[in-house]
């Protein structure tokens, strides 16, 4: 698989098997990953991978703060702030594309927002991953973390393996730092669910679209 391949073969899967991935196997993947570009080489990337029976205890502490009707606390701006324009409207296309895959109408609040808990519940994957950074850094930091991110994703699948990036795993930071895998003064910017795929699960037609390359490229051959 080239480069090419890769990034159109990258989508996010939902659906996955509960096999986890073999040891050697994850630390090759993640060794690949480190080699991520980033600004005066910083790094200023961390990740934390939650498996077995932690990935459960984490699970259930996550759900009881959200049952216990404990407000979110990011440390960074969720992505879905402050949209506008044509981003609002591909994050309602995102959503009513997701929705329509399972059959879910809009008018249906509570289906919907068991769809969304599927979130927490890490949607069932084997492991689960929070990409952190340091929590006095800015968006130019985060630009080197989503490179590293990307290139976690795409490693993943070269080797057959799939994943989701999902922003609602850091709008509940405690439990993660509570099992002690977030460096002191970190913040969670994302979560990553990943394994192997199960093929043939609905929550998996979900395919998104993407945008024409006029609309996000500007050509400029002259002054």
């Amino acid at each position: 698989m080239n480069v090419t391949e890769a990034i159109k073969a990258r989508r996010s899967i939902r659906g996955f098997k509960p096999d986890p991935i073999p040891d050697d196997l994850l630390r090759d993947i993640l060794d690949v990953a480190r080699f991520a570009p980033s600004n005066c080489n910083t790094q200023p990337w961390h990740l934390t991978v939650v498996s077995g029976e932690a990935r459960q205890r984490l699970r259930q502490a996550i759900l009881d703060e959200i049952n216990a009707g404990k407000a979110p606390s990011p440390v960074f701006t969720p992505g879905d702030v402050n949209l506008q324009g044509p981003l609002k409207d591909r994050q309602y296309q995102c959503a009513m594309d997701y929705y329509g895959v399972m059959g879910i109408e809009r008018h249906e609040r509570d289906k919907r927002t068991a769809l969304a808990m599927k979130n927490f519940e890490f949607f069932d994957a084997p492991h689960v991953g929070f990409v952190s950074m340091p929590a006095d850094l800015g968006p130019t930091n985060a630009v080197d973390v989503g490179i590293f991110l990307q290139t976690l994703m795409l490693a993943l699948v070269e080797r057959g393996l799939a994943s989701v990036p999902q922003g609602a795993l850091a709008l509940y930071p405690d439990p993660v730092k509570a099992i002690g895998g977030v460096p002191e003064g970190y913040g969670i910017i994302c979560g990553l669910s990943f394994g192997y795929e199960d093929v043939g699960a609905q929550i998996n037609d979900a395919i998104m679209g993407r945008a024409d390359i006029d609309d996000i490229v500007t050509f400029i051959r002259a002054c």
